[in-house]
């Protein structure tokens, strides 16, 4: 708490215009319509990620692969996005964020036609390398949103990916449910083909988005990046305290006012020594809570319940093919609609305790899903009871994640890691993000077949376990701060 208070000084002291205006901060409806135009490439990324769980059950009828080659194609698209998260950053920092979320949705439009045209695993595989591609851009959307979000509404709209991600999820589930009574040949290429329509929308609503106030800044527009301050933050007093915090950040002075020549970013070979191999306590200390973050929300095993719902479903006892796309869609509601607590609660309650209250919600949901597996397994016929449990469990696991640690994750990787490396900081937590995704979705069959489906959601609840603690004694609050301010109580810890 006093941390805290130290830090609202100090910003009130340097930046009183700033500090007033927060008090009583506007809603910046241009902002919420930036973030929801981005977000579109998070639905999108959802969507290609959900309709696997059901399309897998057709695409294995009709072009007769196995199992083994299911794991790797539902899973290997997360490995592939490493291609793109690695890159998204340098690609952002180079042509903006605006311009890279235009090339975001070529690349989505792409993938899913691919996608539906293969005739083998050969090009089935080739469809998701691109899918994957466009996956990992997504981390250039974690970074427009919270660098166009008022310091006050930006837990609310940061969130906006997340929802869109779910929205996405469920867009799936519901389009697995929808064409799974055509020919199985039909069936699963409509499920892909459909995610090349909203890649024309968001091409489209790229052209429209102001560009990242920051991101100006860094490049010297400095007269461009007061025009989109004023526009998303409602004042002109207001936008310009902000502006003079950034350019303090940025190295740039306040006597300059409309252009400026600043070191190119983007080609500054030291950024990639600053943020790995030498970097400053604070830096050092930032990466590390974000990375170890990030490792953590996915070896939680969320997708491994995203993409494999049908099959723990069926362990649980559900046998029909509609039953188990049923249930996944019920998955889909819960997931999307928590997603609303962190949305309006972030701003309000703060980040460290969402966080707490998810971790702990999912280690118990993880304990009864296998302790309900386990007693499931008993039986050649599981009781009605046994199977509610099983499904009561998932739901509690995926709506805990949603209410906390998957949008308040991202929401506080982005706004911790510092302006000048935040493209290339952002590009490494999401390919950790990506990585340990990949390898959950690629393993779950075979480590279930190896020690048993109960064990495996116990060994997902250990790590969860894990979290919580880490989530206690690692993570300062950042709820109110500006991105600035932020970096500056990093280094009072």
């Amino acid at each position: 708490m006093e941390k805290a208070k130290e830090s609202t000084s100090e910003t009130t002291l340097r930046h009183p215009l700033l500090s007033s205006k927060l008090k009583n901060p506007p809603k910046s409806k241009y902002a919420f319509a930036s973030a929801m135009i981005a977000s579109v490439a998070s639905l999108l990324a959802g969507y290609n990620i959900g309709v696997m769980s059901g399309a897998q059950i057709f695409i294995k009828d009709d072009l007769k692969i196995s199992d083994v080659q299911i794991e790797i194609l539902a899973g290997s698209v997360h490995i592939y996005s490493l291609v793109g998260s690695l890159t998204a950053g340098w690609t952002s920092d180079c042509i903006g964020r605006r311009n890279t979320l235009l090339l975001t949705s070529i690349i989505y439009l792409l993938g899913p036609l691919i996608t539906c045209a293969a005739n083998n695993y050969f090009w089935l595989m080739v469809g998701r390398f691109v899918i994957g591609i466009a996956i990992g851009y997504m981390v250039v959307v974690r970074i427009y949103v919270a660098e166009v979000s008022p310091a006050a509404t930006r837990g609310f709209l940061t969130a906006l990916p997340e929802v869109a991600i779910n929205a996405g999820l469920l867009f799936g589930y519901v389009s697995n449910f929808a064409f799974a009574y055509l020919p199985v040949r039909l069936s699963w290429r409509i499920m892909f083909a459909l995610a090349s329509v909203p890649p024309i929308l968001l091409g489209f609503g790229a052209f429209s988005l102001p560009e990242s106030p920051r991101w100006l800044v860094m490049k010297g527009q400095l007269g461009k990046a007061r025009e989109v301050l004023t526009q998303i933050s409602g004042s002109r007093e207001e936008a310009e305290a902000q502006l003079i915090e950034i350019k303090e950040k940025a190295g740039i002075t306040r006597e300059d006012t409309e252009v400026v020549s600043t070191q190119n970013y983007s080609q500054d070979k030291n950024i990639w020594t600053e943020l790995i191999v030498t970097p400053t306590p604070v830096v050092c200390r930032i990466i590390i809570t974000v990375l170890a973050l990030q490792f953590l929300e996915q070896a939680s095993g969320i997708d491994a319940v995203v993409l494999y719902s049908p099959r723990i479903f069926e362990k649980a006892g559900m046998t029909t093919t509609k039953e188990l796309l049923g249930a996944t869609i019920i998955v889909g509601l819960t997931k999307t609609a928590l997603i609303l607590v962190p949305m309006f609660l972030s701003d309000r309650v703060g980040r460290r305790p969402l966080l707490l209250s998810s971790t702990a919600g999912m280690a118990g949901s993880l304990i009864m899903l296998g302790l309900g597996l386990q007693m499931a397994g008993d039986f050649v016929i599981a009781p009605t009871w046994i199977v509610a449990v099983c499904i009561m469990a998932v739901l509690s696991y995926v709506g805990f994640f949603s209410a906390g640690l998957g949008p308040v994750t991202m929401a506080y990787s982005s706004e911790t890691i510092p302006l000048k490396l935040r493209a290339q900081g952002m590009g490494l937590a999401i390919a950790v993000n990506r990585l340990v995704c990949g390898v959950v979705a690629m393993t779950f069959i075979s480590i279930y077949e190896e020690i048993s489906i109960p064990c495996t959601f116990y060994m997902y609840a250990v790590i969860i376990g894990f979290a919580f603690v880490f989530v206690y004694f690692c993570l300062p609050e950042t709820r109110g701060k500006s991105l600035e301010e932020i970096e500056v109580l990093f280094g009072k810890r």
